[in-house]
């Protein structure tokens, strides 16, 4: 059973995201939040494993929120889903580094919701495809990133071709394919990535991935 806890100033959407979840076997929504305030209480009392939260809300924005929750170590399991009406806009990167598991636009399709929740309840990165060709276009025209020195080679070659396949999209199974390694092999590279990185979770491996260098965007 994934546990799920709502956030969101408007209570409509929050019944709405309710029913459509709760009509499956294997979601319970454990509780709802009006604020990002009240958001981080109940996630630090509930402990759900995924928190949709969205982006602008009241007394603590979306970003705050994350953050919150991402520097506590009892809520290292919490994976925190962005909602948004806008797709990418300027809050995108704060809350991707802050610790987002990734983003959900609001009138997404009931069955990519379902879909959505247990993307990031097995740990991996919740880039939808439009957001992410507008995610890797705004990195086109950035200035590079200065990373601190010596950050990427903390990363053996094996473990900066891993990140390299996670910003390209792929799941363990096809990095472990492309790699021509085990799956387990594959999910080692990428779990020792993070650690050595202090990624949260693979969203963050992507914007390390592109703000390095280590993978190009392609114009």
């Amino acid at each position: 059973m994934i546990r799920v806890l709502l956030a969101d100033d408007q209570r409509l959407i929050r019944a709405g995201f309710r029913a459509l979840l709760e009509a499956e076997d294997t979601v319970e929504v454990v509780g709802e939040a009006a604020n990002g305030a009240q958001a981080v209480e109940l996630v630090r009392e509930l402990l759900p494993d995924v928190v949709l939260l969205d982006i602008q809300m009241p007394e603590m924005n979306g970003i705050e929120a994350t953050e919150r929750i991402a520097a506590d170590p009892r809520l290292s399991g919490v994976r925190v889903v962005i909602l948004t009406n806008y797709g990418l806009d300027e809050y995108v990167f704060s809350a991707l580094r802050a610790g987002a598991a990734g983003f959900l636009l609001k009138d997404t399709d009931p069955a990519d919701l379902v879909q959505a929740v247990g993307v990031v309840h097995r740990g991996d990165a919740l880039l939808s495809p439009g957001i992410t060709r507008r995610l890797i276009s705004e990195f086109v025209t950035r200035p590079p990133l200065t990373l601190p020195p010596g950050e990427a080679e903390l990363l053996t070659a094996r473990e900066r071709e891993a990140v390299a396949l996670v910003a390209r999209g792929m799941t363990n199974a096809e990095i472990a394919a492309s790699m021509v390694v085990s799956p387990f092999t594959a999910k080692t590279h990428v779990s020792r990535a993070m650690t050595k990185l202090g990624a949260r979770d693979r969203a963050q491996l992507v914007v390390f991935a592109y703000e390095s260098g280590l993978v190009r965007p392609r114009a």
